[in-house]
């Protein structure tokens, strides 16, 4: 029962897979990998780290309510958090990258949380939009449409929800601590409040439209970014589809990574990637090709240099361990409240 998640994520990986491979001619898969231009690969590359550039400068912008991280602090940890969700089930990457965090800077994770949650929330919002400006001109498969609507239900829900938090934080706060104290132990809490008013610090970019503007075409920015990517690996294979097809299938993709799923996304990534260049014409074998060699340079190049920096920083894999541990107590060398000049680490 201690693997549950793992092997539920390797079930629903081998289902995904089945239906991407299902009928798959592997003599043009194998084809259409050994004539792929690989060159195109590097600008690919390269626009996507620029992207998880913009990534770092979104969360700084989110953290400034909490500390001043400098950006070339943040840019290594930000890499090492892909790298854990790359390898880790159930997007363990995004608590490594708070522990990580908290480890070279002092700030608590579960404040630290607070934005990772508010990252994934734009994300899902940008994933939306995307598919709502591409649907007049590429139209969704029939297949994705009730689970867009689910997750676009599921976003403005917690979008309301963690507004109003940010809003009204001390009747929020009334309301939960009538909650905890009726129905939580008395020994826990002391904790529970502590994480609570932790994590709404996190939320305080909420508080202000001008900041939600920000995340917002930043979150735009970087998925543009990612499906520029899929547009230059596009050209290593001997097919073409618009850009907004690529858009579409860059939204369906994300939204299904969010699916429990093996580290990596193995199935969740590549099953509605081929459906959806499949629906705009693109033979099964060579859509399978383009997103197998399209997920592995989304996985392997930021995996590698997210090892590197786990190396720099002395970080081994019981860091994880320590993450999950670590995930409900405070910074252990400073104090909440200290002044966040001296809480950074350059």
């Amino acid at each position: 029962m201690r693997y549950w998640k793992l092997w539920i994520g390797l079930i629903i990986s081998a289902i995904f897979l089945g239906v991407a491979l299902y009928g798959l001619d592997l003599a043009h898969f194998w084809a259409a990998l050994r004539e792929a231009n690989y060159w195109w690969l590097l600008p690919g590359i390269a626009v996507y780290f620029a992207t998880v550039w913009v990534r770092a400068w979104r969360w700084q912008s989110m953290l400034n309510h909490i500390a001043p991280v400098p950006l070339r602090a943040l840019f290594p940890i930000v890499v090492i958090g892909y790298m854990g969700n790359n390898v880790y089930p159930a997007r363990a990457g995004e608590v490594l990258r708070s522990y990580v965090l908290r480890r070279n800077c002092g700030i608590a994770m579960s404040a630290s949380l607070a934005t990772v949650v508010l990252e994934r929330l734009f994300d899902g919002l940008v994933m939306l939009l995307f598919v709502a400006v591409t649907l007049p001109f590429a139209p969704l498969p029939a297949a994705f449409r009730a689970l867009v609507i689910g997750f676009s239900a599921l976003f403005i829900v917690a979008l309301v929800g963690f507004v109003a938090l940010a809003a009204r934080p001390q009747r929020m706060s009334r309301l939960y601590t009538l909650a905890v104290d009726r129905f939580a132990p008395a020994f826990l809490r002391p904790r529970i409040h502590g994480l609570f008013d932790r994590f709404i610090i996190g939320l305080q970019s909420l508080r202000s439209p001008r900041e939600m503007l920000v995340i917002l075409l930043t979150s735009t920015l970087i998925w543009l970014g990612e499906t520029l990517k899929y547009w230059f690996v596009m050209h290593a294979f001997p097919f073409e589809v618009s850009f907004l097809v690529l858009m579409l299938m860059t939204a369906v993709v994300n939204l299904f990574t969010t699916i429990p799923s093996t580290p990596g996304y193995i199935g969740t990534f590549d099953a509605p990637g081929i459906a959806i260049l499949t629906q705009f014409g693109v033979p099964h074998a060579l859509a399978a090709g383009y997103t197998l060699v399209l997920h592995v340079a989304l996985w392997l190049p930021v995996t590698l240099l997210g090892g590197w920096y786990m190396l720099r920083q002395s970080l081994t894999w019981r860091d994880m361990d320590r993450a999950a541990a670590l995930r409900e107590q405070p910074a252990p060398t400073l104090p909440e409240d200290a002044p966040v000049t001296q809480k950074v680490v350059p």
